[in-house]
C-alpha cells in the first residue's frame, strides 16, 4: 500500500520549535496548554531529536538544540521573531492555566478590532504564543476601517 504524500493531520504548515530542555518543554505544554504528546525520539543521553504534540487539533513538532547542525533555541539566540497563533474555545481559561504553569502574559486578554479576544504569552523556553477566541466575524473592509480609526487614535497620543 502506497503512503499518502501528505499524512493525515499535516495538511497545513506545522510549526517546528527548538528549545533548551525539550522534555521540560513538553511537560510545560501539556500542563499550560493542554497539549497531548503524540511521539518522542530520544537519544540514549536524553536529548530529544524529534517530538510531536497536539494542542487541540494543531500539531507542533519540537526538538532539543542541535548546535552542530545549526538548530538553536530562542534562549541561545536571544529571542525569536516567530510566534505561534492558535484559536481556542476559551482564551481566558487557557491564559489563566498557562500563567499558573509559568508562562508570562505579555499582552493582556482583551477584545481586538478584528473580532478576536486574544492574549500573548511567552513560554519559559522563549516562544511567543498568540491565543485567541473569535467573538465576532469582521469583514476585511470593516477590519481596515477599524484599524485606520485605531491608528488615527494612536497618532494623537
Amino acid at each position: 500500500m502506497a503512503a499518502k504524500a501528505i499524512p493525515e493531520g499535516y495538511e497545513r504548515a506545522t510549526p517546528y520549535l527548538c528549545v533548551q530542555g525539550a522534555s521540560d518543554a513538553i511537560a510545560f505544554y501539556v500542563k499550560a496548554f493542554g497539549a497531548v504528546e503524540t511521539s518522542r525520539l530520544a537519544e540514549p543521553g536524553g536529548r530529544i531529536g524529534h517530538a510531536e504534540i497536539k494542542i487541540g487539533d494543531a500539531p507542533l513538532m519540537l526538538s532539543d538544540e542541535y548546535p552542530e547542525e545549526g538548530v538553536q533555541s530562542p534562549a541561545t539566540l536571544g529571542g525569536s521573531p516567530v510566534a505561534i497563533h492558535l484559536y481556542v474555545a476559551d482564551v481566558d481559561a487557557l491564559a489563566a492555566r498557562a500563567v499558573a504553569a509559568g508562562a508570562k502574559l505579555t499582552r493582556p486578554i482583551e477584545d481586538q478590532f478584528y473580532g478576536d479576544c486574544s492574549a500573548i504569552l511567552l513560554d519559559p523556553f522563549g516562544h511567543r504564543w498568540f491565543f485567541a477566541t473569535r467573538k465576532e466575524d469582521v469583514s476585511v473592509t470593516e477590519m481596515q476601517r477599524r484599524y485606520g480609526a485605531l491608528m488615527a487614535q494612536e497618532t494623537k497620543k
